[in-house]
């Protein structure tokens, strides 16, 4: 589980670098509050997916019974 962290909090600095330059530039002036907001639960709801299917393989652990 704890991969899946780092690896979200590193796509959230990914997302917030994103909309920082659409900022700059003034892309985000042009789309809207509303296209903005849904776009970026997109996104995050995207980087949890790609993050918890990445997060390893799942083992089963056998316990011998004598």
């Amino acid at each position: 589980m704890k991969w899946t962290s780092v690896y979200f909090v590193g796509f959230m600095i990914l997302l917030g670098g994103v909309l920082a330059a659409l900022w700059k530039v003034g892309i985000l002036d042009r789309i809207g509050t509303t296209w903005t907001a849904i776009g970026i639960v997109i996104a995050i709801g995207l980087g949890l997916m790609i993050a918890v299917s990445n997060s390893g393989a799942k083992e089963n652990i056998q316990i011998d019974r004598k």
